[in-house]
């Protein structure tokens, strides 16, 4: 423990060696501009790994979840029911549309939204229900679908941390009306900005496509399906470069090699912490028995705040960056001023600042991992 060591980091973008070849081709292609070859076949492995009807790449998940927005036809006065324990993106894309975001609570075993505070939380106003699925760990969509089938609302799966994660053998994105991923340096599978849209309706993806590509139906004209295109409807630019998309196609290709791999990281942790949870020092991460998650990330907690604070501290001492996670959204000023908090937050807050997530990625090293833990030992020792 004495010898100095390389600083051991959070994250390092995932990178499997074709990365450079490929974006080459897409130069070489002169097609560098969105929906060329590799848009297409990203777009491809994505619905045929999940079995949904319809992927779209997206320039980031914040922009598919934008997309499900307009999609949903989400209105001023709308309510939309989430966690507060998630990212701003989850908010901001309904926030844009008008609607009011209505936090619950967590539960405390995954950190996922309560289902059982779901429907308490509904009124007239509401519109649609925003699962997110932290750490890749499936929220209880059963649940959730069922209030959502009683209440005729939609569901729009936030699976940002949860490709290749499933619910009862069910890919997460394809369960709700509609799901997001996210491609983003941090996730299991990179483009370092980039998103996905899944659309489980085939009613809805020729308006999809007219969103993405401006509010015009471009998509149709390139298919051949019109002789001109033209504008018929609101929407952005939602088109990743062929440069990104060529990136993400060296890291499906490679999707069984980077999972297997950040499992082994995530088996190590659990294996080497089990000690100092049966010490009661920390709870380690819970997967309920229906969910097969992708090992997205390691967390522990801790006691409280104080704690976390002190171990966050220690382990940079000791070359390891762990790090929190969010600031629950509805203590934020934007979280105050756009949506609010149903119900007694008894989980959200007191969990979020016990919670840390210990470093992993693609790559890292078996004995970087057993360090992490040899310093956590040591940290609860002193």
């Amino acid at each position: 423990m004495g010898e100095t060591k390389d600083m051991i980091n959070f994250n390092v973008p995932p990178k499997v060696g074709t990365e450079e070849q490929y974006i080459s081709e897409a130069i070489q292609s002169h097609k560098i501009c969105g929906d060329g070859q590799f848009t297409k076949k990203c777009n491809a492995w994505l619905e045929k790994k999940t079995g949904t009807t319809k992927a779209l790449l997206t320039t980031s998940c914040t922009h598919a979840t934008e997309m499900a927005a307009l999609l949903a036809d989400i209105q001023p006065g709308d309510e939309v029911i989430m966690p507060s324990y998630t990212f701003v993106s989850t908010a901001d894309a309904f926030v844009l549309r008008g609607a009011k975001v209505v936090f619950v609570d967590v539960r405390p075993d995954t950190m996922n939204i309560d289902e059982n505070l779901i429907e308490d939380a509904i009124t007239d106003k509401t519109k649609a229900i925003v699962p997110v699925h932290y750490a890749g760990v499936s929220c209880e969509m059963d649940t959730i679908m069922d209030i959502a089938r009683r209440h005729h609302l939609l569901v729009i799966e936030d699976a940002a941390q949860g490709i290749t994660s499933t619910y009862k053998g069910r890919p997460l994105g394809t369960i709700g009306d509609y799901g997001c991923f996210s491609f983003h340096e941090t996730k299991n599978l990179s483009m370092g900005e980039g998103g996905a849209l899944l659309i489980r309706d085939g009613k809805n993806i020729e308006r999809a496509e007219i969103i993405r590509e401006k509010g015009t139906n471009r998509s149709k004209f390139f298919r051949g399906q019109i002789d001109k295109y033209t504008w018929v409807d609101a929407g952005s630019s939602y088109l990743p470069s062929e440069l990104n998309a060529a990136y993400l196609w060296a890291q499906l290709e490679q999707c069984d090699k980077i999972q297997s791999d950040r499992m082994n990281s995530w088996n190590t942790y659990y294996s080497e912490l089990t000690d100092l949870r049966e010490q009661g020092k920390i709870e380690l991460p819970y997967i309920p028995e229906d969910c097969a998650h992708n090992a997205h990330m390691f967390y522990i907690k801790v006691k409280d705040l104080d704690e976390r604070s002190r171990l966050i501290d220690y382990l940079k001492q000791h070359e390891v960056n762990a790090v929190f996670h969010y600031i629950p959204l509805h203590s934020a000023p934007a979280g105050k001023n756009f949506g609010r908090f149903h119900g007694e937050d008894r989980y959200t807050t007191r969990e979020s600042e016990r919670l840390v997530r210990l470093p992993l990625y693609f790559g890292m090293k078996e004995e970087d991992t057993v360090y992490v833990c040899e310093c956590l030992k040591n940290f609860w020792k002193k």
